[in-house]
C-alpha cells in the first residue's frame, strides 16, 4: 500500500507568511539590509522556523524566484499540444493575470537594485521557450530563430517591467492584447507573415 505524504497546512501557511514578509521587506529595502530577524518579526515566527525551511535570505530569494518561474513554465506547458508560436502570443492573458495576482513578488523583483539575477533568469526562460517553439516550426525565416527569440524575450520582459513598475496601469487582458498586436504588427514571428 502506497502512502501519500501531505504537506501540513500549518507549514504551508508559515511558508506563505515568511515569503510575504520577505517580499514586503524586499520592496522596502535592499537585500543586504534585510535580516532574518526582520523577516521573522514581520512574519510573526521565530528565527528557527525560517531556518527550518531556508538556509538564509539568499536561499529564500532563490526559492521565491524558482517557484514563480516554475509556475510560468506550467503556463507554457499547457500549450504544448499546440506548438505554434502564434498560440503563445495570443494566449498571454493568463500570464498577465498571474503577474497581476503576484504583484508584490514581481514589483519587488523589478524595483530592487540587486535583482538582476531574476531579470536574467526570466529573460533566459522566455527566450529559451520562444526559441524551442520557433525551432519546432521548421520554417525558413528571414530572421535567425535565436535573434528572433532574444528580441521577443527582451521586448516582452521590457513591457512587463514597465507595466509592473508603473503599478499595472492597464488590465491583464489589455496588456496581453497589446503585446499580441505589437508582435503581429512588427512581424516578429513567421506565422503571421
Amino acid at each position: 500500500m502506497e502512502t501519500v505524504t501531505k504537506t501540513d497546512r500549518r507549514i504551508i501557511r508559515t511558508k506563505e507568511a515568511i515569503n510575504k514578509a520577505f517580499l514586503e521587506l524586499f520592496s522596502e529595502k535592499e537585500l543586504e539590509q534585510i535580516t532574518i530577524n526582520d523577516i521573522a518579526e514581520r512574519a510573526n515566527v521565530n528565527r528557527g522556523t525560517i531556518y527550518l525551511h531556508y538556509s538564509d535570505k539568499y536561499d529564500l530569494l532563490d526559492k521565491c524566484i524558482e517557484q514563480h518561474l516554475n509556475i510560468l513554465i506550467t503556463f507554457c506547458s499547457k500549450n504544448e499540444l499546440n506548438r505554434e508560436i502564434s498560440t503563445l502570443v495570443s494566449d498571454l492573458k493568463p500570464v498577465f493575470d498571474y503577474f497581476e495576482a503576484n504583484f508584490l513578488f514581481f514589483s519587488a523583483m523589478f524595483t530592487n537594485q540587486r535583482t538582476t539575477v531574476f531579470r536574467e533568469r526570466l529573460l533566459q526562460f522566455v527566450a529559451t521557450n520562444v526559441r524551442e517553439k520557433l525551432d519546432r516550426q521548421n520554417l525558413q525565416p528571414d530572421i535567425d530563430n535565436e535573434v528572433n527569440a532574444q528580441f521577443m524575450a527582451s521586448a516582452f520582459i521590457g513591457i512587463l517591467e514597465w507595466w509592473i513598475r508603473n503599478e499595472m496601469p492597464h488590465s491583464p487582458a489589455y496588456m496581453a492584447d497589446q503585446v499580441r498586436k505589437l508582435y503581429e504588427k512588427n512581424e516578429v514571428f513567421p506565422l503571421l507573415k
